[in-house]
């Protein structure tokens, strides 16, 4: 790879960590930053010794390629400056804040010859890549998702379904190789104006229920996954990089010497290694990887397009007090509960 010139634009919490993988890479060189907020940019200019640039087209006069790490509703019109000047993106999700936009730029996107993948990190986490792996030879039954932060730090520009269900939702897309078949969702807006918990059931036509539980108004910040397959029961850590498979659990209740009762459960635990490695480090590396090999990126904007175009369902649902249905199921359902 020839050194490709990188740029950032958007040098808030996420930008920041963007600019200290891209500083520590061998293979590419960090020339600047650019923030809408001057002194921001000032400040990571000084950390990493570059450039903060006071106009955004100074800075992609000199990159190859850019990370948009910044606010979802300027993304749409950062991506169309970067592609009118043949610039490769890795653009933070969600992709945008509108389908319209997200398909103008798959359409600007196709005629770019382009690599823009969007930041959907946590394909990239280890052991969502191993849980993937265990799962290859399972029939999964049903998933539970919870990603749940404190409010205090969390990101409100836009609500818990964009800031955090999304990356579950993207996840479940990337799991299930198809879109749901019925999606029904409720939430709450105890601390700000937008949606701040919400959960979500999503059902398959072939059997599977995926629960998906985004918050930002817990204490305990939480990031799980657990599937329940015909073989076995899967808890995963994607915060502690820790997988444990359940199988050929038995419970029995026995009797006490002094008349009392008592449950016990025996069942083999498995442990599945997963290698330490930042999810960040490892998205931008496959970014870098797919520009130098010109190929397309694990997460394609078609996918950035379908979970927006998930969550956007699911804030619908939610606000409407209603739920949704395919058209396939839409007739059958209501023949069976025809007071709809």
């Amino acid at each position: 790879m020839n050194h490709l010139k990188i740029g950032v634009i958007g040098v808030g919490r996420m930008g920041q960590h963007h600019c200290r993988v891209y500083s520590s890479l061998r293979q590419v060189q960090l020339v600047g930053v650019y923030d809408i907020d001057l002194q921001v940019g000032l400040d990571i200019s000084k950390r990493y010794d570059i450039p903060a640039f006071n106009q955004l087209d100074e800075l992609l006069e000199q990159v190859d390629a850019v990370s948009i790490a910044s606010p979802t509703p300027t993304h749409f019109d950062l991506v169309m400056r970067c592609l009118d000047r043949g610039i490769h993106v890795l653009v933070e999700k969600p992709l945008t804040d509108s389908l319209a936009q997200a398909e103008h730029l798959i359409r600007a996107a196709d005629q770019s010859g382009l690599v823009i993948q969007v930041g959907h990190i946590e394909r990239f986490n280890p052991p969502y890549q191993e849980l993937k792996n265990v799962l290859e030879n399972m029939d999964v039954l049903a998933v539970n998702f919870r990603r749940l932060s404190p409010f205090q730090g969390s990101n409100t520009d836009v609500d818990v379904i964009l800031d955090l269900m999304v990356h579950d939702l993207d996840l479940s897309l990337d799991l299930m190789k198809r879109e749901p078949d019925l999606v029904s969702a409720y939430g709450l807006m105890p601390m700000s104006a937008s949606l701040d918990h919400v959960v979500a059931e999503l059902w398959y036509q072939q059997g599977q229920l995926i629960t998906l539980t985004a918050s930002r108004i817990t204490e305990q910040k939480v990031r799980s996954v657990e599937v329940t397959t015909k073989e076995a029961y899967l808890e995963v850590d994607l915060l502690h990089k820790a997988i444990l498979v359940h199988r050929r659990s038995t419970g029995e209740y026995s009797d006490q010497n002094h008349g009392g009762v008592k449950y016990r459960q025996e069942s083999i635990i498995e442990r599945i290694l997963v290698p330490a490695a930042e999810p960040l480090m490892l998205e931008v590396q496959h970014f870098l990887q797919c520009i130098d090999q010109n190929c397309p990126p694990r997460v394609t904007l078609e996918d950035g397009y379908k979970s927006l175009r998930l969550a956007l369902l699911i804030r619908n649902i939610v606000t409407e007090h209603n739920f949704h249905l395919t058209a396939q199921l839409k007739n059958e359902y209501i023949d069976h509960n025809p007071v709809l």
